[in-house]
């Protein structure tokens, strides 16, 4: 589908930053400091991991940026379905319920993708997904963005991340087995949870404070377009809003854990932060700094994000790469080698990617 909306330049190169990451950047690291002994790579490498419980690493950050930003271009548009009469709102609803329920299916599509392939029994398929949360969280900030004032919107934002931190501190203790978020999804999420885990990170309960990143999204998104053109009030505005959230997020974790797992409320003001600092940073080096090689290498990710990152699943990228660069591999010390396969992945990637780029296809839900 040829997308011909106005776009920003530094919120696609943003993206295609967040999605670098996860068509193969994680695997950079290890090899470079094999080979040069830095401990910047080491200290990168496990950066690159998720954490495993209570804690917050940058791989942590990768799947809450991408939603943040699905906001961001909401607010971008601005739009209001306030005071439309039902034929106009609609097509609108229409819409959004197709591009919710297509997120749904591509995200189980993705779950069963690595050589399995989609069960046979329903019972056996999961349901949750990184694409689905991204669905709905759009999906709800939107109809949120839509209908609601701004005031309200805030509120309904506040009102969400307290309400979760009271559930959860109440209804059991922040562990595996013991959150309720493990009770929600054993009696009410269909299907199977990753992992057969006694929750899933992308269950139910979860999925609600992730709205919140939607709406921090929009609100820099509005930010943005209020104050288009003016680059000192947009840096000024991201960065209050940035120390506000990470300064909040991290004393809440000393009574209420930062929890990637359980999408704990401190863990979603300390990813706003960060997303919102990261946007700063790329609004100085793309619109204002006009950094045109960094723009277009991560714009030609960007503009593609979902698409690639439904490649990973489907497509066994690394073996492409052996097959090109896997002869020249072997002659190199392993460390050398390892390196070289893995700069191939992220560039046949890349260069599929930039084809769509060039012709202007940007395919989206």
């Amino acid at each position: 589908m040829a997308n011909k909306k106005q776009r920003l330049a530094s919120v696609d190169a943003l993206r295609g930053f967040d999605m670098f990451w996860i068509i193969g950047g994680e695997a950079l690291f290890l090899p470079l400091f094999a080979l040069t002994g830095w401990t910047i790579f080491q200290f990168g490498h496990g950066q690159m991991q998720h954490t495993q419980w209570h804690g917050f690493s940058f791989y942590d950050l990768i799947f809450p940026l991408f939603i943040f930003l699905s906001g961001v271009t909401l607010g971008l548009a601005n739009k209001s379905l306030r005071g439309l009469p039902l034929s106009q709102r609609t097509p609108v609803y229409r819409k959004s319920f197709k591009r919710l329920f297509l997120l749904i299916l591509l995200g189980v599509l993705y779950n069963h993708g690595w050589g399995a392939g989609i069960p046979a029994d329903p019972g056996e398929i999961r349901y949750a997904s990184v694409l689905a949360r991204i669905g709905f969280a759009w999906f709800f900030a939107a109809m949120i963005v839509w209908h609601f004032g701004l005031r309200v919107q805030y509120a309904i934002a506040a009102t969400i991340l307290i309400g979760y931190w009271l559930l959860q501190v109440s209804a059991g203790p922040l562990t595996p087995e013991g959150s309720v978020n493990a009770w929600t999804d054993q009696h009410f999420l269909p299907g199977i949870t990753y992992q057969n885990r006694a929750y899933d990170p992308e269950g139910i309960l979860s999925t609600i404070p992730a709205v919140v990143n939607a709406l921090f999204g929009v609100f820099a998104g509005r930010w943005l377009a209020r104050h288009s053109g003016n680059h000192k009030a947009i840096l000024k505005g991201l960065s209050v809003g940035a120390t506000a959230c990470l300064l909040a997020g991290f004393l809440w974790h000393w009574a209420y854990p930062v929890n990637k797992e359980l999408w704990t409320s401190s863990f979603v003001l300390v990813t706003c932060g960060c997303c919102l600092l990261l946007l700063g940073v790329f609004y100085l080096l793309v619109d204002m700094w006009h950094w045109k090689a960094f723009t277009y290498f991560f714009s030609v990710i960007g503009c593609n994000a979902i698409l690639v990152y439904l490649g990973t699943s489907l497509i066994n990228w690394q073996y492409s790469s052996k097959s090109l660069f896997g002869g020249i591999a072997l002659a190199l010390p392993q460390a050398a080698g390892t390196l070289l396969v893995a700069c191939g992945v992220i560039l046949l990637q890349w260069l599929v990617l930039r084809f769509l780029y060039k012709r202007g296809i940007f395919i989206s839900p």
